[in-house]
């Protein structure tokens, strides 16, 4: 009798103590749950033995990548059905060790380690990356930036579009292209950087060269981009020679921390800080601070997380430290306003986008899904499902509030207190 599904599907309601709202479709054929939801489709026991000795996001991300977990029915809505049972439950979820007492809970795990079969841990996908012991380093930065940035050029095309930006774009419309809120996002960067022509502009991961090329051609600025990939600094240096920048464009593969030939009259760091991690972050703004002419402005652009009661109880999310980014980290956006004040800044304008990105995120994994084959041919279908989950997975995060993205806008103020701003500062809009 197939029956996997309507078992697997009562312990799982037990484990959570709530009802399941997503049907549950399972490798003997058999379903269960509600028929109109979309359906977790479990391919096979592996699945549940990652998930048995992994428990947690990270388990069930080893699923996902390997191919023994499947989303069936439309991917945005099954992640909000799944992240209202596990992000709202968050800090009001009993603690493991309270839980295993609980005789119900008990119950339900021996059931689920009897339909899982045989208890042979499967082997970790090998997308997942192997855990450095030491962090932040300039080799283990190159090697976290290469795993995520070095995918391919082709399969980043695929996901970004033509104006290879990647980070959140600026949607004044929401109807409008993909193409049109990334080039409204550069020049909004260029503006609130008030750049003139002949001032020198430092790029902080400048990625691809998007935002080098738009504030040189555009702006007539001299611009130094950086960054630790390989490929996008090939990518960039092309297009630089295509758009004919190369007299005022330089692309360079550097360490933020080996920048040493300021001053430099405005500096853009768009979606890069996130890779400083928490230790190195006043770094950062200290070696920043020290680059910029007195006056110059910094305009940060980083995604932030909502804070914890107890910020010592932060750990880094176990996917996307495995699969996506190692080493991220996310920091609210007070904690980062505060270390560039530490750094010496003057703080001047700080601007919430977190709707934007959602619907970044929304066009990108479209653009995804329409090319589909083309990316697994490109990258592996290993990869291509990490993408996929990651870029969805991100979108509900920023609409649930779990996830932010802000622009801080700072100046190396002088001692004499003549900051360059405009006494009204949003000149931009």
């Amino acid at each position: 009798m197939a029956d996997a599904a309507p078992r697997l599907h009562a312990i799982v309601e037990q484990l959570l103590g709530t009802p399941l709202p997503m049907r549950i479709r399972a490798w003997d054929g058999s379903q269960a749950g509600p028929p109109e939801a979309p359906a977790l489709v479990v391919r096979n026991r592996r699945a549940l033995r990652r998930m048995v000795f992994k428990p947690g996001e990270l388990g069930l991300a080893r699923a996902w990548v390997a191919g023994d977990l499947e989303i069936e029915g439309d991917l945005f809505v099954a992640m909000d059905l799944l992240a209202g049972l596990v992000w709202e439950r968050g800090d009001d979820a009993r603690g493991l060790a309270e839980a295993v007492r609980d005789p119900r809970f008990r119950s339900a795990a021996l059931e689920l380690l009897k339909l899982a079969g045989p208890p042979l841990p499967p082997a970790p996908p090998p997308e997942e990356v192997r855990r450095a012991r030491h962090h932040h380093t300039r080799r283990t930065d190159r090697q976290a930036i290469s795993h995520h940035y070095d995918v391919g050029n082709d399969f980043y095309e695929i996901v970004l579009g033509p104006s290879m930006v990647y980070s959140c774009a600026y949607w004044p419309r929401p109807d409008g292209t993909l193409e049109e809120a990334q080039r409204d996002k550069l020049e909004l960067v260029c503006r609130k950087l008030a750049l003139r022509p002949g001032q020198r502009l430092l790029d902080v991961g400048c990625g691809w060269g998007s935002l080098a090329v738009h504030a040189a051609r555009e702006h007539g600025v001299s611009v130094v981009g950086i960054t630790l990939s390989g490929e996008q600094a090939a990518y960039a240096r092309k297009r630089v020679a295509d758009a004919g920048l190369t007299d005022r464009v330089e692309i360079r593969v550097q360490d933020y921390r080996d920048v040493s030939d300021g001053p430099y009259d405005a500096i853009s760091s768009i979606g890069m800080a996130e890779h400083v991690g928490a230790e190195k972050y006043l770094r950062y703004a200290n070696d920043l601070h020290a680059l910029l002419v007195p006056g110059g402005r910094l305009l940060n652009h980083q995604i932030s997380r909502r804070p914890q009661q107890d910020e010592s109880t932060y750990h880094l999310d176990g996917f996307i430290d495995s699969y996506v980014f190692p080493d991220g980290e996310l920091a609210p956006v007070g904690t980062t306003v505060t270390q560039l004040e530490r750094a010496g800044f003057e703080v001047r304008d700080v601007e919430a986008i977190r709707e934007h990105y959602a619907l970044t995120l929304r066009r990108w994994v479209a653009r995804l899904e329409d090319d589909w084959q083309r990316a697994v041919r490109l990258t592996g279908p290993g990869r291509a499902r990490v993408w996929r989950l990651y870029m969805a997975a991100c979108a509900v995060g920023f609409e649930r509030n779990r996830l932010g993205v802000n622009q801080v806008l700072a100046v190396r103020t002088p001692e004499s207190g003549d900051s360059g701003m405009p006494l009204r500062a949003r000149t931009w809009n």
